[in-house]
């Protein structure tokens, strides 16, 4: 597995952290979930898998309180499913009537340096060689290609995303160490039905997150 790295920053962030039921708090410091998803936004295909193993922070990790209007429902299934079924049903959500205000603890002016390696999966149904997929993706992150906008835990905060072809000639992280505590791996897809998050003890040292493999022992649920 070859190794890529790219430069995501941007103005606000918030990786939720999953104990906070009702106010939105982040992490301090990027998740490898949310690292993986900027990595899928610039190129992902089913024959391929992205697995982060470095996240570098690059600024100073310094807090802001917004309060934000949210949608505090979700289209029904029920509803959905009787307009498929019988070509006519009310799918309408009125904002209006739904609509929350809530405050939430996030970062600002974030900037983080990911590695990560793309793997090609043995039993891709496309048997493409494996450099194809390393040619396109390098070619889609020099040229600032993407399939969905790039985002920093929200949607709404969109990421500024630069990749890195010597991580060597950057600037070093910033030199701080701390420990973060447990924080969201990523979900665990094998049940499909029900997915289930998993977890790891995070340490920043001096700027850096060392991201174990998803089979390691320190990874839980």
């Amino acid at each position: 597995m070859k190794p890529y790295c790219i430069e995501v920053s941007g103005d606000f962030a918030c990786f939720t952290r999953p104990e906070m039921k009702v106010e939105r708090v982040s992490y301090d410091v990027m998740t490898p979930s949310a690292a993986r998803a900027v990595f899928e936004a610039i190129f992902w295909k089913p024959s391929v898998c992205w697995r982060v193993r470095r996240i570098e922070v690059l600024k100073p990790i310094r807090w802001i309180n917004l309060r934000r209007n949210e949608v505090g429902a979700v289209m029904s299934v029920r509803n959905v499913q009787t307009a498929m079924n019988g070509g006519d049903g009310v799918l309408a959500l009125n904002i209006e009537d739904e609509r929350q205000q809530r405050a939430g603890l996030f970062l600002r002016d974030v900037a983080y340096r990911v590695h990560a390696e793309l793997d090609i999966l043995p039993d891709r149904l496309d048997q493409s060689p494996p450099a194809k997929y390393r040619a396109m993706f390098e070619r889609r992150a020099a040229g600032g290609q993407c399939v969905n906008q790039p985002y920093l835990g929200c949607r709404e905060f969109a990421a500024r995303v630069r990749y890195v072809a010597d991580p060597s000639a950057e600037a070093a992280p910033i030199p701080e160490s701390r420990d973060l505590g447990w924080m969201l791996h990523d979900l665990d897809f094998t049940i499909r039905a029900d997915p289930q998050p998993r977890f790891f003890r995070a340490q920043l040292a001096d700027g850096v997150v060392a991201v174990p493999a998803w089979q390691d022992a320190g990874v839980r649920r």
